[in-house]
């Protein structure tokens, strides 16, 4: 098999189906949810969670089973149904109509693995086995827990805004280049980890001084 091609969407209001609503369904709407997509449930019963979301509509719930309609103007489809012969069916239909699937636990009838994530405000990190491991993916991630700690997504959004000022600015493509790499050198991780906030924005400023040379 050709390996994965490794990549991040954006989920913010495109519409995901889930077929499914039991368990494994649940935790695909929870992490649909946190990512702010636009989420529709399709099942007979759904786990109370599920039921709860829908009363607060932050996802439409439809009672029933699968139908070929309910692929309409869909962007993701999670099937969690635990059946094999549904999965293949509904990914069939998904693949004649070009939407990427996901069956789960079940890698033939899936486009697309869900990977072991490690997040850090903007930083991300993402552990994929492509579906050979997924138990080996998560003791990775959580040992990485201790190796890139909280402090990293607080340096990633400073480095974020020091970025579009930087990029805002007259120097050459060369000069932005040293500076970029002075900030990710620099010791400013070590301060946001020592807690010495304080001398944060010092020692900014000490590298940022050439924008107003």
């Amino acid at each position: 098999m050709a390996h994965l091609y490794p990549i991040y969407l954006q989920l913010a209001g495109k519409k995901c189906l889930v077929v499914g609503g039991g368990k494994v369904a649940e935790r695909k709407v929870e992490t649909l949810l946190e990512y702010e997509a636009s989420i529709r449930v399709v099942s007979p019963e759904a786990e109370p969670n599920i039921q709860t979301w829908s009363d607060q509509g932050l996802l439409d719930w439809r009672r029933g089973v699968f139908q070929q309609q309910d692929l309409d103007d869909v962007f993701l489809v999670f099937i969690a149904t635990g059946d094999e012969s549904i999965n293949k069916g509904i990914t069939a239909l998904c693949r004649e109509k070009g939407i990427l699937v996901n069956a789960v636990d079940d890698p033939p009838n899936c486009d697309f693995y869900v990977p072991s994530i490690l997040r850090r405000n903007s930083l991300c990190v993402a552990i994929s086995t492509e579906g050979k491991s997924p138990l080996l993916a998560g003791k990775l991630r959580r040992e990485l827990e201790d190796t890139i700690p909280y402090e990293y997504g607080e340096w990633v959004d400073i480095l974020g805004d020091l970025r579009d000022r930087i990029k805002g600015s007259n120097l050459s493509i060369e000069a932005r280049k040293t500076l970029f790499e002075e900030l990710v050198n620099s010791d400013i991780l070590e301060l946001l980890q020592a807690g010495r906030k304080e001398i944060i924005e010092e020692r900014i400023e000490q590298c940022m001084s050439c924008l107003r040379e």
